[in-house]
């Protein structure tokens, strides 16, 4: 990779281009150019890779697999919502050079400790304004530095700090100098105040000056001396203090950053919850119109809408099927102009990636078009390419009594019936007493009346209901049905029946009888998804929907923006498995839970949320422009029960996103903490326009840590954009 390699960038059928790419020194940088384009180059850092994928695994390498072999191909994933970069190496060899040197770099990348990684982000901002490359930088290029960092700092003091820096005395600032530079640029008199408090003798936090501040302001319970003991080891970079079982400065502001430290309670991220419950007790994530990855009207369709679902832990993918040419089917967004993508390369993409994130059950809810011939087909490439990763009957092969459970139908427990769920939708045009009924087949009370192989009603045919046996006897645990009433479905619905709603019929009801709608979801599998007048898959707020425990509320993914940070937010807990457990008082139909009315439920126990908002480091530009400066301001959003939903703002600080501070304290009541969201915004103020979106974490109540802690911000994809971070304070309080 360090001497470079000719490889053909693939862009289409038609479009295949040499290009040479080349590992920079620092290890850190791909750098490549067109032997044609003269001295045009580009670059992209080995952190915005996301993954890579081996083989024809996009569709892009598929279109050309006649072409080149796999063990040719690879494809390199990057973050966000940039595009995929497909590559062909000359040999095999050479493919599987830069594949395993890639994934080697990314997990170097990912193994860093906090030091590591803040000294790798100085040493790309020093590359970006030593604009020579001599190595060294002198005034001038640290004053474009400064406006590249968004820092609007006085030229006198900017000096002073850059004379303070430059020990060789030699008018510029080389690799450590710059450095010390940046440690006086960066200096956190916010963490030092805290430090202070705590330290007896004001240099170190000794043994107990640690356990203190854990037990007092972290509060964090068991076993105080053994966990202040782990984090002197683990963060004190000094050996000296380590030997007096003391923590410095330096490695005290290195725990508030760490992940320890961070507002998201660590033990939470894994998976700690009971999944052995029915699935209709579980939030589940989901997906609609999967494989769109822009609007619903002339957007492209994509197996890279079901990979990138599936890697964020969705568990409920949509399939729109439509006949296609040559017998094969076909997904797309129906008698619009978006693209058309095959059914089983659908299908195969959903089996390899599946179970990559979470090993618990994936839902297809496949909305059918097709003809009774291609429906035979989907049902043959279901068969033949999931094999027993298809659910195709009940997991003990007995009569259901119930909903199976995430935990016994998970990918690892269930080697002879797998994970893999379909729910068929049957066309919007056909009447509902379809072959979909065919879970029946397993009730003893209706067997004889739905299924037997001569089919004892007369006038029942294939043709006349135009579905077929094959596709329907994969429906077992989740039955698309028509929705009549809460009363109805209460006398006659069966556990495996599933309706779904437009958000807007589920809002008519949720305001409509809130109650019934939590009592139907405490036994049956509800879901909801976007108006189809969202023609720019836009998403609703899903949290509306939580609030009655619908289970799977289904967003656009490929669109960012608030609905999908809840949904991020919600399933970033127990392990991100797509599968949070609902509050007892949603699950136990008699507890009567009225999301209007939550003081009257009998666990009723509100809270005070206080935060204070202290300060902000390292901010993102939002705006090219090399003399802009960000003015930044922080949101923070509760989202939950309609008495819940709250926003509160601090005031914005002037021409600082380097580090500004505020100091300023947010209250908030909450009625249903075990409902509630946090989502904290930070936005560049505008007096004339609207501000524009900085960075945002969201985040379960329940799931926050109390005390000082770093919020470590995300960009509107969703991803990660460090060093970017809020240090706040959190006190949660029973209300009196």
């Amino acid at each position: 990779m360090l001497v470079g390699t000719v490889m053909r960038k693939i862009k289409s059928r038609t479009w295949k281009k040499q290009r040479y790419f080349k590992l920079q020194d620092d290890c850190m940088t791909i750098w490549y150019k067109s032997k044609k384009a003269g001295n045009t180059h580009s670059t992209f850092s080995v952190g915005d890779v996301e993954a890579i994928r081996e083989g024809h695994q996009s569709e892009v390498l598929l279109s050309i697999a006649d072409e080149f072999p796999a063990d040719r191909c690879f494809t390199l994933v990057f973050r966000g919502r940039r595009g995929n970069l497909d590559l062909v190496a000359e040999s095999a060899e050479e493919a599987q050079s830069w594949i395993r040197g890639m994934k080697k770099l990314i997990e170097n990348l990912e193994n860093m400790g906090e030091r590591e990684k803040l000294d790798q982000w100085i040493g790309d901002w020093f590359k970006k304004a030593d604009k020579n490359n001599d190595g060294r930088m002198n005034f001038k290029e640290v004053q474009d530095l400064l406006k590249m960092m968004n820092v609007d700092m006085n030229e006198h003091h900017a000096h002073r700090l850059f004379t303070m820096a430059d020990k060789s005395q030699s008018g510029t600032l080389e690799d450590d100098e710059f450095v010390l530079f940046y440690k006086m640029l960066t200096q956190r008199e916010d963490v030092l105040r805290v430090f202070q408090e705590y330290s007896v003798d004001g240099q170190k936090l000794s043994q107990s000056d640690l356990e203190d501040f854990l037990r007092e302001e972290q509060l964090e319970g068991g076993d105080i001396e053994q966990h202040t003991k782990q984090l002197i080891e683990c963060y004190e970079p000094s050996e000296t203090a380590k030997l007096l079982n003391a923590m410095t400065f330096d490695g005290f502001l290195m725990y508030l950053g760490s992940t320890e430290g961070s507002i998201f309670n660590p033990q939470r991220r894994g998976v700690f919850q009971d999944m052995s419950q029915p699935l209709c007790h579980y939030f589940i994530s989901s997906s609609h119109n999967t494989y769109l990855m822009e609007d619903q009207l002339r957007g492209q369709s994509s197996i890279e809408g079901y990979i990138r679902a599936l890697s964020r832990g969705c568990r409920c993918v949509e399939v729109d099927c439509w006949d296609g040419a040559n017998g094969e089917p076909i997904v797309y967004h129906g008698h619009t102009f978006t693209s058309k993508i095959l059914f089983k390369d659908v299908v195969n993409t959903v089996g390899n990636y599946a179970f990559k994130v979470s090993e618990y059950p994936v839902i297809l809810s496949i909305e059918n078009h097709c003809s009774v011939e291609q429906q035979r087909v989907m049902a043959q490439h279901l068969n033949h390419i999931l094999g027993n990763k298809l659910l195709k009957s009940t997991l003990d092969g007995k009569a259901p009594i119930g909903l199976p459970s995430p935990e016994v139908s998970r990918a690892d427990c269930c080697p002879d019936f797998t994970s893999l769920m379909c729910n068929s939708v049957a066309p919007r045009y056909m009447h509902q007493k379809t072959a979909l009924d065919c879970p029946e087949k397993c009730d003893k009370e209706l067997k004889a009346s739905t299924w037997s192989l001569d089919f004892p009603d007369p006038n029942w045919t294939e043709s006349k209901q135009r579905l077929s046996k094959e596709l329907s006897d994969y429906v077992v645990y989740c039955k698309s049905v028509h929705f009549s009433s809460f009363k109805h479905s209460r006398i006659h619905s069966k556990f495996y029946e599933v309706a779904s709603f437009t958000e807007s019929k589920a809002r008519k009801h949720l305001r409509e009888a809130g109650p019934e709608f939590v009592h139907h979801n405490s036994r049956q599998l509800t879901r909801v998804y976007p108006s189809g007048f969202r023609t720019d898959s836009s998403n609703f707020n899903p949290q509306e929907m939580w609030n009655t425990g619908c289970q799977i509320v289904a967003l656009n993914f490929q669109t960012a923006g608030e609905g999908m940070d809840l949904n991020d937010g919600l399933f970033s807990q127990n392990g991100n498995c797509g599968y949070v457990l609902k509050p007892s008082f949603m699950t136990e139909a008699e507890k009567g839970f009225d999301p209007e009315t939550p003081q009257k439920h009998d666990h009723y126990q509100p809270v005070v949320l206080t935060i204070q908002v202290i300060s902000g480091q390292q901010l993102p530009k939002v705006n090219i422009k090399e003399d802009s400066i960000v003015d930044p301001l922080v949101r923070v959003e509760i989202h939950g029960v309609p008495m819940d939903q709250a926003k509160q703002e601090t005031r914005y600080i002037e021409n600082n996103g380097f580090n500004p501070v505020w100091y300023d304290t947010l209250r908030f009541t909450i009625h249903t903490p075990e409902l509630a969201m946090v989502r904290f915004v930070v936005e560049d103020y505008d007096k004339t326009s609207k501000n524009d979106f900085v960075g945002q974490f969201t985040l379960p109540l329940s799931c926050m840590q109390q005390g000082y802690r770093h919020i470590h911000l995300l960009s509107k994809d969703g991803t990660s954009i460090p060093p970017s971070s809020l240090f706040v304070h959190i006190r949660i309080t029973e209300l009196e």
